[in-house]
């Protein structure tokens, strides 16, 4: 009965705040020390085997496997979720203390990096290889497209100044412009690419639609003007000896 009371006061004070407790390795119940008890203790070196890779981490003797791979962000650049530790070939727990199992100064520690996190990456970086695949395809087209803009502009100056122009160019430049819009819809594109992809489609388009507005114009060439071509009757010539009444004969 004494031992329940004991337990139940240790909750109790657990509860008000006043002493938090953790659970060692063992099913030990100890009160819950912070980092700054942690700093204040004796330091120790750990080697740190990452692959190919070793560090040389100093530590405070009384961290946990969680608190060495805050550290090991610094070094690796690998987020505490992404490392798994292993030390005498099992692997550590975030709560597990380092003293606790039996690590100690020059110790050695294996970091691997968690399957699940590495293959996203490989996954995000094959994402991100294709996108700058399709970057660099729109970027082709873009090109292309400006130097056809150059000219369209040039054009179209040439015939808003009354100036008709060959309807055989016209028509080059539209076929051109349809060459390059079939190319940007063979690009398989996502994100920033999609977007790149969008705006030369839109930037293809109103140049077609610039050249069909200039056909009609170089075809119509007053109407730029806001001249009208519709015909008006103009008044018969008559000879000066000529007089012109307003009588009228009655045929039958």
């Amino acid at each position: 009965m004494k031992r329940f009371s004991s337990s139940k006061r240790a909750v109790n004070n657990v509860i008000k705040g006043e002493i938090k407790w953790e659970l060692r390795p063992g099913g030990m119940l100890v009160q819950k020390r912070d980092m700054g008890d942690a700093s204040s203790g004796p330091m120790i070196k750990i080697k740190v085997s990452h692959g190919s890779f070793h560090h040389d981490i100093t530590v405070p003797a009384q961290s946990t496997f969680g608190d060495l791979k805050k550290v090991l962000v610094q070094e690796t650049g690998l987020e505490p979720k992404e490392q798994r530790l292993l030390f005498q070939g099992k692997e550590k727990d975030d709560e597990e203390c380092l003293h606790m199992v039996g690590v100690k100064a020059m110790s050695k520690v294996v970091l691997l990096e968690d399957p699940a996190s590495k293959e996203r990456k490989l996954e995000e970086m094959k994402r991100n290889q294709s996108v700058l695949k399709a970057c660099e395809e729109v970027a082709k087209v873009r090109a292309e497209v400006v130097q056809l803009s150059d000219k369209v502009n040039a054009l179209e100056g040439i015939v808003h100044g009354g100036t008709k122009v060959d309807e055989k160019e016209l028509l080059g430049l539209t076929e051109l412009l349809m060459v390059q819009l079939l190319q940007l819809d063979t690009i398989e594109a996502n994100g920033e690419a999609k977007v790149q992809r969008r705006a030369e489609v839109r930037r293809v388009q109103r140049l077609v639609d610039t050249l069909d507005n200039m056909k009609a114009r170089n075809s119509n060439p007053f109407s730029s003007s806001g001249k009208s071509e519709a015909f008006e009757c103009a008044s018969p010539s008559f000879p000066s000896s000529t007089r012109i009444t307003h009588d009228w004969e009655v045929f039958d």
